[in-house]
């Protein structure tokens, strides 16, 4: 009988962002291309009874009740009687999925665990009531994401070429998701993604074609509110980066590297003008 299963709960970035309206629930509606990464957090989920729903956060000061996504991940499966540990590699508040990431890992781990029989769709559809990006956590990879973010269609794998990276750097900039939402309404941004255009490159295999059209409209509200963001994309291009952008609402910055040594030359320097001290090297993930 199994009594515990280990997953690594991948982080996300966004290859582009769009919003193309909202709803009369003052929801959102995106168009976007949502990509997994190395980077990702631990995830121990183990049977232990008598102790009803215990969850323990290490490498971080999260809430440990119905105030973190993960918890509530367990609640919505009927779970008791189960102790989750979540080992945080990821940063919080970064823009990075790295909460909705957790709630997936528990999703899916207790399903396993206790054996519920539950599909992916199932999972997805449960996931979905947590938050918006919880389904795509769930089946992770390369996949154009509309909606509010639950409609998803699975892409072909986004690679790099030999010898590249992807460069992350995240600056202590506090974003909130929902004023950065509620302030683009005013901002009207007449430049949008490239969306059919990035789905082509990922079908082709393009990488340049990729670094070439990552957009994300949200930037449009975020870096004036937090210059250190543009300025983080500017050294990121100075040091060779193929492409930098803004992941989701923010404040992490990534950049396409085609040498690992440019990506570090970068990192060198955003360390040396104190933007931040939260620079990781990773790579595309698939499922």
């Amino acid at each position: 009988m199994i009594r515990e299963v280990v997953r690594h709960a991948n982080a996300k970035i966004n290859l582009t962002l769009d919003v193309t309206g909202k709803r009369p629930d003052g929801y959102h509606l995106v168009e976007m291309v949502m990509q997994s990464v190395e980077l990702g957090d631990t995830v121990r989920i183990q049977k232990t009874p008598g102790t009803g729903i215990c969850l323990k956060m290490k490498g971080c000061d999260l809430p440990e009740d119905q105030d973190n996504i993960a918890y509530r991940a367990a609640q919505a499966l009927k779970i008791a009687d189960v102790t989750i540990e979540i080992e945080k590699h990821i940063p919080i508040a970064a823009g990075m999925a790295g909460g909705s990431t957790d709630a997936a890992a528990v999703l899916l781990g207790c399903n396993e665990l206790f054996e519920l029989g539950y599909s992916s769709e199932e999972l997805c559809d449960l996931g979905l009531k947590l938050g918006a990006d919880v389904p795509f956590c769930i089946l992770g990879g390369t996949m154009l994401a509309e909606g509010i973010g639950e409609k998803l269609t699975k892409l072909p794998p986004f690679t790099l070429p030999d010898g590249a990276v992807i460069l992350l750097a995240r600056p202590e900039a506090p974003v909130s998701t929902r004023e950065v939402y509620q302030k683009l309404d005013a901002v009207c941004p007449k430049d949008h993604p490239d969306t059919a255009g990035m789905v082509q490159a990922l079908r082709e295999g393009d990488y340049t074609g990729v670094a070439a059209r990552l957009q994300n409209v949200l930037e449009e509200v975020t870096i004036p509110m937090h210059p250190v963001i543009g300025r983080i994309k500017e050294i990121m291009k100075q040091c060779g980066a193929d492409g930098a952008l803004m992941s989701g609402s923010g404040p992490t910055v990534f950049g396409l590297f085609s040498s690992e040594e440019a990506a570090r030359a970068a990192l060198t320097r955003i360390r040396e003008e104190h933007l931040t001290d939260t620079v990781l090297l990773t790579r595309p993930a698939g499922r």
